[in-house]
């Protein structure tokens, strides 16, 4: 339990090292003061730009893997935690982004974070989850709603990919709702019809105008 503990916690404080306040602090900004005040990928592409924003996705997402790889390296010699132990490391570290102690516990919605955790303990998810938030951001422009529905994907990759008492469908379960959660307020704009639209990414809306046209 010991190393339970410790794959926790720093999964917790890595997580906590949020990608956008970090490289905000170089340039003297804090993105949660501008846009829509998120300190994540999404906010930090509409108001810093794309370069900015792939510092902290590659940030985010890097930190979710290493707390994964960790907590498989932590826990090798304990076969009876290395099932549940590094996926409740990598929902450690999406709570670190989300609610980090560094920054106020005033972070992201924690995504990026979501699918590095995901590139090293569930591999065959992420074609899964990526397709189905590719699919809707190309059909709505919405990047929230998305992810949203990405992350509700995930149940059915996990029922099909095993017992619904299995460690996977409790994680998946967790990080619907947790997804949803953080995205409360991209939902609550989405109902009330003023949700920021990616109108580039609305592929499919194009490609129906060109062929009524």
């Amino acid at each position: 339990m010991t190393g339970l503990a410790l794959s926790l916690l720093t999964a917790y404080l890595l997580g906590s090292l949020s990608g956008s306040l970090l490289l905000g602090r170089l340039r003297g900004v804090d993105i949660r003061a501008q846009g829509s005040g998120n300190a994540g990928g999404t906010n930090a592409f509409r108001t810093q730009g794309w370069r900015f924003a792939l510092g902290v996705v590659v940030i985010d997402i890097g930190k979710g893997a290493l707390t994964a790889w960790f907590a498989c390296r932590l826990l090798a010699n304990q076969p009876e935690l290395l099932q549940i132990g590094p996926l409740a490391a990598a929902l450690a570290a999406v709570c670190g982004h989300v609610w980090p102690v560094f920054h106020g516990f005033r972070g992201g919605k924690g995504a990026a974070t979501l699918v590095g955790g995901l590139l090293v303990l569930w591999p065959w998810s992420l074609p899964w989850l990526l397709g189905a938030w590719a699919l809707v951001l190309a059909a709505t422009g919405y990047v929230g709603l998305s992810t949203v529905i990405a992350g509700a994907v995930l149940v059915p990759v996990a029922a099909a990919d095993g017992p619904w008492q299995s460690p996977r469908m409790l994680f998946a379960l967790i990080v619907a709702l947790l997804l949803a959660f953080t995205h409360r307020s991209n939902l609550a704009r989405l109902r009330a019809g003023n949700e920021f639209r990616f109108e580039r990414a609305r592929v499919f809306h194009r490609l129906w105008t060109r062929a009524r046209g």
